[in-house]
């Protein structure tokens, strides 16, 4: 599967496909409003405006499983506005884990855990922030853990956009 054959949910609990996102280069990420790493929506703000008329998307997924995203999914997605003026799509709240874990995040795992472990449940994700760049094709290319900062991911970003 590629990540454009998912449907997730968006901030109204709506079921919305991920093929309008096909060919494009995009950052999926699994957020939190009351983290010590929230302010990290800066820099993904900041990359989505430099490359965003080039193919780049950042999908925002909240998730409140490790109880910083509390709220209702509208709430989140407005606070990112107020607060970080972002401009990229905010989605309804995910898991990342476990047994109710989005499709999503249990395929984006799946595709970051090396090869050795693939017989093994995939790498669990641990903390808010936790990056996946999905190439045009919807292939997972690269996972960042929470504390590698958007700016940080540019050089990857650019290489793939270049690409076309």
């Amino acid at each position: 599967m590629k990540v454009y054959d998912f449907s997730v949910n968006d901030t109204k609990r709506r079921p919305i496909s991920l093929k309008p996102y096909e060919g494009k280069v995009c950052l999926i990420v699994n957020t939190a409003t009351a983290c010590g790493l929230t302010p990290q929506y800066e820099g993904l703000e900041a990359l989505y405006k430099k490359y965003k008329e080039q193919g780049f998307e950042v999908l925002d997924f909240p998730s409140n499983q490790f109880k910083q995203a509390m709220g209702s999914d509208e709430d989140l997605a407005n606070f990112c506005r107020l607060n970080y003026n972002t401009s990229f799509t905010t989605f309804g709240k995910v898991f990342v884990n476990g047994a109710n874990a989005s499709p999503l995040f249990k395929h984006l795992r799946k595709e970051t855990t090396s090869k050795l472990l693939r017989n093994v449940l995939p790498t669990k994700i641990r903390w808010n922030f936790t990056k996946f760049l999905v190439d045009q094709d919807g292939n997972v290319i690269k996972r960042y853990e929470p504390e590698i900062k958007p700016r940080d991911i540019e050089p990857d970003l650019k290489a793939l956009l270049e690409k076309k």
